[in-house]
C-alpha cells in the first residue's frame, strides 16, 4: 500500500474546517454520554466510511453522528430510524450543529452540547480529493496502530480520535500508579505512554506520528529509533517520525510498525 502526500500547506483550511466538524461531534458526544476514563467519552473512532461517534445513549435510545469521508455526508442514526444525510460543503460549525441538532429532533432525540463553543457562523472550506487523500492515508494508520495495540499485553486505550488536537492515537498502561499523585485523577497517577498521528500543528508543521511517555524516564530521549525517527524536544519531549517518510518508504507500514515498536521499548522498559 501506498500513502498519499499529505502536506498541511496544501489543504490548511480544509483540514480546519474537519477539524472544527470533530470538535463539534466531540462536544455532542461528551455532552450526552457518562465519563469514561482518559476522556473516552469525546473520542470519535475510524469506521469504514469515515469517523463515527460510535453509539451515544439517550435516555431509552441510541444515536450515532458519521463523517463520512467517502460521500462526504454527515449521517444521522438512531436505535429509532435514520434520517436523510446532510452533504458536507464546508458549511461553518453553527449550520453543522445545526443540522444535527435538527436531524436528531426528526427522530425525537435532544442533545444539550455547550453551543457557545460552536457558534462560529465563518464557512470553512471543503476540498473534497484532499479529504480523500486525508481518508485513505487515516485508514491504513489505523490499522497499523491496531496490529501495534494487538501486540501488547498490557492495558491499552482504544485506537481513537481526539477531536481536540486531530491525532488518531492509543495509550499503553503499565499498571504503575505515579507516585505523589491523586489516584483518582487518572490522567496524572496513570503512568503510560502514547502513541499517536498528528496532521501538522505549531510546533511540527506537517503531518507527523508521535511517541510520548509519562512520567519520562531516564534514557528514554535518546534511546533507540529507526533511522528516520528523531527526538523531538521543542514544544514537547518524545519520539517523531513525519508522515513524509512513509510517502516514500518501500515498505510504510513496516517502518511505521518498527517506529511505535521501538519507540514503546524504550519508554517501558526504562518505567519502574
Amino acid at each position: 500500500m501506498t500513502y498519499p502526500k499529505l502536506s498541511l500547506t496544501d489543504w490548511r483550511r480544509t483540514r480546519d474546517t474537519l477539524h472544527g466538524y470533530c470538535k463539534l461531534l466531540g462536544g455532542v458526544r461528551r455532552s450526552s454520554s457518562p465519563r469514561q476514563r482518559h476522556w473516552s467519552h469525546v473520542t470519535l473512532q475510524v469506521a469504514a466510511e469515515g469517523l463515527t461517534t460510535t453509539p451515544v445513549p439517550a435516555h431509552a435510545a441510541v444515536f450515532e453522528l458519521r463523517l463520512d469521508l467517502v460521500g462526504h455526508r454527515l449521517q444521522i442514526a438512531g436505535s429509532r430510524g435514520e434520517v436523510p444525510g446532510v452533504e458536507i460543503t464546508g458549511q461553518s460549525t453553527s449550520d453543522f450543529l445545526e443540522a444535527i441538532v435538527s436531524g436528531l429532533s426528526d427522530l425525537g432525540l435532544t442533545v444539550d452540547p455547550d453551543f457557545a463553543d460552536f457558534a462560529d457562523e465563518q464557512p470553512g472550506e471543503w476540498d473534497r480529493a484532499a479529504i480523500e487523500r486525508f481518508w485513505s492515508g487515516l485508514v491504513q494508520i489505523d490499522s497499523v496502530f491496531k496490529a501495534f495495540k494487538g501486540g501488547q499485553r498490557l492495558e491499552t486505550s482504544p485506537v481513537q480520535l481526539f477531536p481536540h488536537h486531530l491525532d488518531l492515537a492509543l495509550s499503553w498502561y503499565s499498571g504503575r500508579l505515579v507516585p505523589d499523585q491523586d489516584p483518582q485523577d487518572e490522567d496524572a497517577a496513570d503512568e503510560q505512554m502514547t502513541f499517536g498521528f498528528s496532521t501538522g500543528d505549531n510546533t511540527i508543521a506537517d503531518p507527523y506520528f508521535y511517541a510520548t511517555a509519562y512520567p519520562e524516564p531516564p534514557g528514554f530521549v535518546g534511546s533507540d529509533l529507526p533511522a528516520e525517527g528523531y527526538w523531538q524536544q521543542d514544544g514537547f519531549s518524545g519520539a517523531v517520525l513525519t508522515y513524509s517518510e512513509l510517502v516514500t518508504a518501500q515498505e510504510p507500514d513496516i517502518l511505521l510498525r518498527r517506529f511505535l515498536d521501538m519507540a514503546h521499548d524504550g519508554g517501558a522498559s526504562r518505567m519502574t
